[in-house]
């Protein structure tokens, strides 16, 4: 499916099986198909929600994966549902542009050797680069992908279990939280 809402821009491929509740839940139409949900979802993120996008794909149920493209902010913005039954994949074409589609063969002949799936259960944004969704407090590690030649191209993206994204201490109100985040 494709969407486009004043310059934003949405392919999406697979199906959520909670789609009308999520339409309720956003206050849309009965006739908003999962494209046109996704577009108002990122606005909604981008424009005015207290929630992290990883907060809104967790409440995605289905198979699914999009990419939207913000002509406005000149942002992309991709998921793939964690269930592994849609497949994306994704790398830097000649040009030096990132590239994304479910048609392995497209993605293959335009970034030759450097492309790969998109991880399941992922985001990423163009400005923030790629985070688990399903796992949003550990770091993406990437894994050499070789091929048959035994030639290194690209990389397969894992969550790694053992490394964390720093949040906000869980500690007393005496803690100092001027200095979270800063180095030592």
């Amino acid at each position: 499916m494709f969407c486009g809402v004043n310059d934003i821009y949405c392919v999406f491929t697979g199906s959520l099986r909670n789609l009308p509740t999520l339409i309720k839940q956003y206050g849309l139409s009965k006739g908003v198909n999962e494209a046109m949900f996704i577009v108002e979802a990122y606005r909604t993120l981008r424009d005015r929600s207290p929630y992290p996008a990883h907060q809104v794909l967790k409440d995605l149920d289905g198979s699914f994966g999009f990419v939207i493209y913000d002509d406005k902010a000149r942002t992309a913005f991709a998921a793939l549902g964690a269930d592994e039954v849609v497949k994306l994949y994704w790398g830097i074409a000649a040009n030096g542009s990132l590239m994304i589609s479910d048609d392995v063969n497209l993605v293959k002949a335009s970034c030759a050797k450097s492309f790969a799936p998109f991880p399941t259960g992922c985001m990423f944004h163009s400005e923030r680069g790629l985070m688990s969704f399903e796992h949003p407090m550990h770091k993406m590690k990437a894994m050499p992908r070789v091929d048959s030649e035994g030639v290194m191209c690209g990389s397969n993206f894992k969550v790694d279990a053992l490394s964390k994204i720093n949040s906000i201490p869980r500690v007393g109100s005496e803690a100092n939280w001027a200095t979270w985040g800063q180095q030592a």
